[in-house]
């Protein structure tokens, strides 16, 4: 029995040994895999790959339109294709159209990417509604925001309460998107609300828009930084380092910004209308018709570029000009004038964002075209496209053009009546059988005549009385 106690006990203190080698030997492996685990962890790391991430900068400056839009649209898209890790919106402008702000405080809102609003001259109106959309708001010392009550093409304050209100309440939804005091974005929209902010020691009351300077945003929490470069912006948002691209508009962007602008498109549309018209009633292919081909190409090409405009259009647009152009030359009682008119307008209605404003602004547009037409077919009459229908050739007999042989030898010859004259009838002038005329009073067949009148074929006679003859 001890013999085999000895026997068991060496064996368990041998498989203890190997359990204790082996523990031994995994810990040592283990201790060597770690430096190079945690080396490979070190190189893939994604902190490598966010170094690299670049900060895109996109302006919002001068008017909002949706010329602005558009380049917005394509910023955004080619910093997700950067795989930017922040987009600076860089903010200086006195506002704009309130569906282009919308629409571009959506797409604020909805990026993928975090986004800070710089505001480094002023936010004022539709500016205000677009910082506020951002994830955080940054303000330059001396620059302002709000102010941004509902205005017309005129700059007076809209009064309908529709409007008001949906102004409103997306000023409203914009602030609270971004946790701060909804009552002030309603107070920077209608000037009906009374706002306390204790925090600056000021109340806005009835009949006041709130404004805020940089200090007073960041008091109540409408900023989160103060920043005097756009450096300072980048290293309160923990960017710093990382490469800045800043993403201007193109040339052709600016010129569409322009030329969507509504006073700007109007005026394309009277220079248009007003030029092919004129062109079309005075000869000659010259400066009229050049210009109003030029204003329609400039109104197509800068909602195209928008991204307003389709292919379908531009044709429909061009496919009405070619049937107005049909009903000149073409009778058709009015179906190709009709068509084209219906072709031009949807062209132009269907180009644009806002087809109220458009139908509008082509009112006006062919109002005043059509006052500008008038003069010219007044002051040109004598030339143009109808004088190919009209004949303004004479043909007088000074000219030597007589469609009847001349006459005027028969005054003063005297013959007799071989008809009746009620007025008109036939008589017998010498030897000659002649269709004559009286003037007025009827003389009865084989009475005395005599020749009185010749109007180019009319001959006029008269009764030749007994007493008439033997005075002669």
């Amino acid at each position: 029995m001890r013999e085999r106690h000895c026997q068991v006990s060496a064996s368990w203190q041998g498989s203890r040994f190997r359990i204790v080698i082996c523990v031994w030997l995994a810990c040592l492996l283990l201790a060597a895999l770690l430096p190079f685990g945690g080396m490979a962890k070190a190189e893939s790391a994604p902190a490598s790959v966010a170094q690299s991430a670049p900060v895109v900068v996109i302006p919002v400056h001068q008017t909002i339109n949706t010329g602005l839009y558009s380049f917005m649209q394509r910023a955004f898209r080619e910093a997700e294709e950067m795989s930017a890790m922040l987009i600076v919106l860089d903010i200086n402008t006195l506002g704009g159209e309130v569906e282009a702000a919308e629409n571009i405080g959506q797409l604020i809102s909805n990026s993928s990417i975090p986004t800070v609003a710089y505001v480094h001259g002023r936010a004022v109106s539709a500016g205000s509604y677009i910082a506020l959309n951002a994830g955080r708001i940054a303000m330059e010392p001396g620059s302002t925001m709000g102010a941004a009550a509902v205005v017309d093409i005129a700059g007076a304050e809209v009064e309908n309460p529709k409007v008001l209100a949906h102004w409103t309440s997306e000023m409203r939804g914009a602030a609270e998107l971004r946790g701060r005091n909804p009552l002030i974005a309603e107070g920077m929209a209608d000037k009906n609300i009374v706002v306390d902010m204790p925090e600056i020691g000021r109340t806005v009351q009835k009949g006041e828009i709130v404004s805020l300077t940089a200090q007073e945003a960041l008091k109540v929490g409408y900023a989160e930084t103060v920043a005097e470069t756009l450096d300072q912006v980048i290293d309160f948002a923990g960017a710093s380092g990382h490469p800045v691209v800043s993403l201007e508009p193109s040339a052709a962007e600016k010129l569409a910004r322009f030329l969507t602008q509504p006073w700007v498109a109007t005026l394309l549309l009277i220079i248009g209308l007003a030029g092919v018209a004129i062109e079309l009633f005075v000869p000659g292919f010259g400066v009229p018709g050049i210009l109003g081909l030029l204003g329609f190409g400039l109104y197509f090409f800068g909602h195209f570029i928008s991204g307003l405009a389709g292919m379908e259009a531009i044709a429909l647009f061009v496919g009405g000009v070619l049937l107005l152009v049909l009903e000149i030359f073409v009778p058709s009682f009015g179906i190709l004038g009709i068509l084209g008119t219906l072709g031009l307008i949807g062209g132009v209605v269907m180009a644009a964002q806002d087809t109220g404003r458009a139908a509008l602004s082509l009112t006006v547009a062919s109002l005043i075209a059509l006052v500008t037409v008038m003069i010219f077919v007044k002051i040109f009459k004598r030339r143009g496209v109808w004088n190919r229908f009209i004949l303004r050739e004479r043909l007088t007999s000074e000219e030597g053009f007589n469609s009847f042989k001349p006459r005027s030898e028969l005054v003063g010859r005297t013959g007799k009546a071989l008809t009746p004259l009620r007025p008109s009838g036939m008589a017998l002038l010498g030897d000659e059988r002649i269709d004559v005329v009286t003037a007025g009073e009827f003389i009865a067949a084989g009475r005395p005549v005599e020749v009185i009148q010749v109007e180019g074929a009319r001959i006029v006679v008269r009764e030749l009385h007994q007493d008439s003859k033997e005075g002669m």
